[in-house]
C-alpha cells in the first residue's frame, strides 16, 4: 500500500477546502436575454433566485446607453448616482458578490432608473454549502462546477 507524503494530504485538504466555494459559484445574466435594459422587471427577474457569496452578476448592454452604479439603500430608493468616476462602463460589466447583505444596482444615464425602473436590489447569502442547482435558460447563469470539479478529482486521482 502506498503512503501518502504530507504534501499530498496538504494539497488534497486545499482542495477539499477551497473547491466547494469556488465549484458552486454561479454567474447570473442580469435580466436574462434582456439584459440591463430599461422597463424590465428586475425584481421579477431576481424573484427565486438565491444569491451567494462568490456568485458574479454579468450586466450586459449597449456601452453609451447605459453604465451601472454599486449605490447604497438610500441612493438606491431616490435614484440618486455616485460620483460618475464610479460608473461601470464597459457594456459586459462583472461584479463578484463578495460580501452577504442587501445590494443595490442602478443605471445612472438620464432618468434610467427614477422613471424607466432601471435598478436591481439583491439579498446575497453566505456560501452555498450545497452546489447550486443547475440553471434554467431563463437565469442564463453558468455554473462552473461542470469544470473544475472533474478537473480536481483528475488531479487529486494522480497524486495516488
Amino acid at each position: 500500500m502506498k503512503m501518502v507524503s504530507s504534501t499530498q494530504f496538504m494539497l488534497v485538504a486545499m482542495v477539499a477546502v477551497v473547491l466547494p466555494s469556488v465549484a458552486m459559484a454561479t454567474q447570473y445574466i442580469v435580466g436574462g436575454d434582456s439584459g440591463w435594459t430599461v422597463k424590465y422587471d428586475y425584481v421579477g427577474w431576481a424573484n427565486g433566485k438565491t444569491f451567494y457569496v462568490g456568485d458574479t452578476l454579468v450586466f450586459k448592454y449597449n456601452p453609451g446607453s447605459h453604465n451601472v452604479f454599486k449605490v447604497n439603500q438610500t441612493q438606491f430608493k431616490d435614484c440618486v448616482k455616485p460620483d460618475t468616476n464610479e460608473a461601470l462602463t464597459s457594456g459586459n460589466d462583472t461584479i463578484t458578490l463578495a460580501a452577504p447583505g442587501q445590494k443595490w444596482y442602478i443605471c445612472g444615464i438620464g432618468d434610467h432608473c427614477l422613471n424607466k425602473q432601471m435598478k436591481l436590489t439583491i439579498t446575497v447569502e453566505d456560501a452555498s454549502p450545497f452546489p447550486a442547482p443547475a440553471p434554467t435558460s431563463s437565469a442564463h447563469a453558468f455554473s462552473v462546477s461542470r469544470f473544475l470539479l472533474p478537473m480536481a478529482l483528475a488531479a487529486m486521482a494522480a497524486l495516488f
